[in-house]
């Protein structure tokens, strides 16, 4: 499955395409599948979202879980301080991004 992935123009914040805009929780995202370069030159086009980018994705009983380690932490947040993850009181929530 291919999602789409950028930062909010305003705030800087993570952002995930969930077919009608931009969410900041990754198992909003929807797949994309031969529409990502259109709907990315759309959304930069309209000023929404900073250099979004497709990421291959899969979806597991906890929702979806990107391949690679970089857009895993993108939509955990930050790792060093997980009381300020997007998922604070999940305590296996560091185990997701590994």
């Amino acid at each position: 499955m291919k999602i789409l992935t950028g930062n909010d123009l305003r705030s800087g914040a993570v952002t995930w395409w969930n077919g009608t805009g931009w969410s900041l929780h990754v198992n909003d995202a929807v797949d994309v599948g031969d529409m990502a370069e259109e709907i990315m030159a759309r959304e930069v086009a309209a000023r929404r979202v900073n250099v979004p980018y497709a990421i291959e994705a899969t979806r597991t009983i906890d929702g979806l879980r990107p391949a690679h380690i970089k857009d895993r932490i993108r939509a955990l947040g930050p790792t060093v301080r997980p009381d300020l993850t997007l998922k604070p009181q999940d305590p296996q929530a560091i185990d997701w991004v590994i």
